[in-house]
């Protein structure tokens, strides 16, 4: 945090910080733009468009058969859903689920608010048809650098306005700890804008897919057209 607040007091000083944060990323492009270069940039990554749909794409994601689905808000990518091509039975979906959820718990880019499992004993599709209950388990990609000192960028003007360059040019432990707290809330902020969540569908018959959905908070609708 220390070098990161210097980096950003340096840039923020030479107009350099730019407000723009980074956003969701799927297979390491951003959920982001127009559709049309999403879809070029994703047939670049392997996929290819479906049959029936030139701008449903399908391939391999995460060693399973996918179909890729591009949401847009106003022109901009704002979601990429992913779903299983193939349903499989109550037992591997449930072995299916909890498999994902420990990869993005051992993923050391996302944040895991908790113990998202579902129980070895539980039945899926006495609890999905009697009990309505909805299996889904939400993670949120990390801050990158970039993120990291946007936000130190904005802490910087309070520390401008109560210390001088002089204290700013060697920034101590006391006043880290009074930022800390005020850093941790702008990163929490700034995190849930990049969720990654995931859901059982029930399709028939005792058949289930996985959907996965990459959002990107900052391009999705907030009642801008109510």
């Amino acid at each position: 945090m220390k070098k990161l607040l210097v980096m950003a007091l340096t840039l923020l000083l030479s107009g350099a910080v730019q407000a723009q944060m980074d956003v969701t990323r799927f297979l390491g492009i951003p959920v982001d733009g127009s559709k049309s270069e999403m879809i070029r940039q994703l047939k670049e990554k392997g996929f290819r468009s479906t049959k029936y749909d030139n701008e449903i794409l399908e391939g391999e994601f995460n060693g399973t058969e996918v179909q890729v689905f591009i949401v847009t808000n106003r022109n901009k990518v704002c979601r990429i859903m992913v779903a299983d091509a193939n349903s499989v039975n109550e037992s591997d979906i449930k072995i299916r689920f909890n498999r994902l959820c420990s990869q993005f718990e051992s993923n050391p880019n996302y944040i895991s608010p908790q113990d998202q499992t579902i129980p070895e004993d539980e039945k899926i599709s006495q609890e999905m048809t009697i009990n309505k209950k909805r299996y889904q388990a939400t993670f949120f990609q990390k801050p990158t650098t970039k993120d990291s000192l946007i936000i130190a960028a904005q802490i910087t003007p309070t520390l401008v306005a109560k210390y001088t360059k002089e204290q700013l040019a060697d920034i101590t432990d006391d006043i880290l700890s009074e930022v800390g707290p005020l850093a941790n809330k702008l990163a929490v902020k700034h995190a849930i804008k990049k969720s990654v969540w995931f859901a059982i569908s029930d399709k028939s018959f005792g058949q289930y897919q996985l959907f996965l959905y990459y959002d990107n908070e900052y391009n999705r609708a907030n009642g801008e057209d109510l």
